[in-house]
């Protein structure tokens, strides 16, 4: 029941637990969904707040996703011999009002240690000697703007005017629409930093991928 209100709440769009609960008591079609009677008492939405507080761990979902994505597998409906990765922009429920700044670690790009390890290989396939290592140095920080009410989230500049708190959703698609990977990370993360990761884990899945596309 905990599962499908949140999925419930999402499909819909709606805002709140407590505007999920209040929905619930009136429309049918929920009830119907959630196999609730006309006459069945609704939780409280403190009941179920708590509930999604303590139970429902991230590995839920994945649990969820995985076993969908196997459904689909096992039809026949993933097509993932050509796949497309996009990432697009989630606005926070944060104030930009309510910020502190501090100092983050600066993410570095996977592919420059790949590039590295490349070049490498091919200079010693040539008989020359690999590039000197870098030396260990303290990584690199920024100073980053934060929320008070989301910390989670970062601060996004879309386009030249707006500046807002959000998140990443980074999405892995076949041919046919269906996602076959996805992760969500801070609105301030380079889109790059995820490419290797969402990347990898596709084509440890689906073996099949011969091409991809990134927009």
């Amino acid at each position: 029941m905990l599962v499908k209100l949140a999925f419930l709440q999402h499909l819909y769009g709606i805002v709140s637990l407590r505007k999920t609960i209040a929905e619930l008591e009136v429309n049918i079609a929920y009830r119907w969904f959630l196999h609730f009677n006309l006459d069945t008492s609704i939780p409280h939405f403190a009941t179920v707040s708590y509930a999604f507080a303590t139970r429902f761990p991230s590995e839920l979902f994945q649990d969820i996703f995985a076993w969908v994505l196997d459904v689909a597998v096992s039809k026949n409906l993933v097509k993932a011999e050509n796949i497309f990765m996009d990432a697009t922009h989630i606005k926070a429920n944060a104030s930009k009002k309510k910020k502190y700044k501090a100092h983050a670690t600066i993410t570095a790009r996977t592919y420059d240690d790949k590039l590295r390890e490349e070049i490498n290989a091919d200079r010693v396939a040539h008989g020359k000697k690999p590039l000197k290592s870098l030396p260990d140095v303290e990584p690199a920080t920024k100073e980053v703007v934060k929320s008070v009410i989301d910390p989670d989230c970062g601060m996004f500049h879309k386009g030249e005017h707006k500046v807002e708190f959000a998140y990443t959703a980074h999405t892995v698609c076949d041919e046919n629409g269906l996602v076959l990977e996805t992760d969500v990370i801070s609105g301030n993360v380079h889109d790059s930093t995820m490419f290797d990761e969402l990347y990898h884990n596709t084509i440890v899945k689906f073996e099949e991928v011969e091409r991809e596309g990134y927009d």
